[in-house]
């Protein structure tokens, strides 16, 4: 296209960020911004109330190799949670990989964040021929069993979530847009507020009473509001205690006692 006289502004002759590519064509889906922010907020909100911080693993973008026959094959998906199982390595390494077959124990719970390039895939609409690798849908629901799966498209605000019932997964009617897990005592749903100064709706974990999961930096603001609340009751109590000093002096003068005297 040519440019005009004046010449007009770069962001309408050029691509624009939506116009060009920001994944490697060999791996559609590597993260934008959002499937870094997203995936930091579920890790930091995921505290199954049953299990130990050390006693849960959580992986994002990570490689997951599930086949015990076919070793060099591996999905990624953009964040899963396994628990019971210690969060390091033979308890002393950050991982590199998660090997289903070296940890025995599967995850229990993926969640994949949905792109134009990775849908079909995410949602089980894709094939494969038998010589290829088995998909997503395939690996998660029929060779790793994972019991909850959960897909969010971030373009359309949609959750869906799919719960293995038998040898297959099924769809949920969401309530709330909100999943219950009744294995990790926790639920997964869409919470409409601010996070790392973006506001919009999330995916984030809630508990058994329906509250919001905090987040480090919520508890410790919220820390802060504890200490504020205790010092401003503190305060209050002795200024009672003062005005109560005050009424018990001023009926002593009354009587003609001098209260500085006692």
């Amino acid at each position: 296209m040519y440019q005009t006289d004046p010449p007009r502004p770069p962001k309408e002759y050029l691509p624009t960020m939506y116009d060009l590519k920001s994944e490697d064509p060999e791996e559609p889906g590597l993260p934008d911004e959002f499937h870094a922010l997203q995936p930091q907020l579920l890790r930091e909100t995921f505290r199954p109330p049953t299990y130990a911080p050390n006693e849960v693993f959580i992986g994002t973008d990570l490689n997951l190799y599930y086949d015990v026959h076919h070793t060099q094959w591996y999905k990624r998906p953009d964040w899963f949670a396994v628990v019971g199982v210690s969060r390091l390595y033979e308890q002393r390494d950050l991982r590199l990989s998660y090997v289903v077959w070296q940890e025995g124990v599967n995850p229990l719970v993926v969640v994949e964040l949905l792109s134009p390039g990775t849908e079909k895939e995410d949602l089980g609409q894709s094939l494969r021929s038998v010589e290829q690798p088995p998909t997503k849908w395939q690996v998660y629901e029929q060779i790793l069993r994972i019991p909850y799966y959960l897909v969010f498209d971030r373009y359309t605000d949609t959750l869906k979530a799919f719960i293995l019932q038998a040898d297959r997964y099924d769809e949920q009617t969401l309530v709330d847009s909100r999943l219950w897990m009744p294995t990790l005592e926790l639920g997964l749903g869409l919470w409409q507020g601010t996070y790392e100064e973006i506001s919009r709706l999330w995916l984030r974990w809630y508990d058994v009473e329906g509250n919001w999961v905090p987040t480090e930096a919520e508890r410790e603001r919220q820390q802060v509001e504890r200490e504020r609340q205790r010092a401003e009751r503190e305060r209050q109590r002795a200024d009672r205690e003062r005005q109560r000093a005050e009424r018990l002096a001023e009926r002593l003068r009354a009587m003609g006692i001098n209260p500085d005297e006692l």
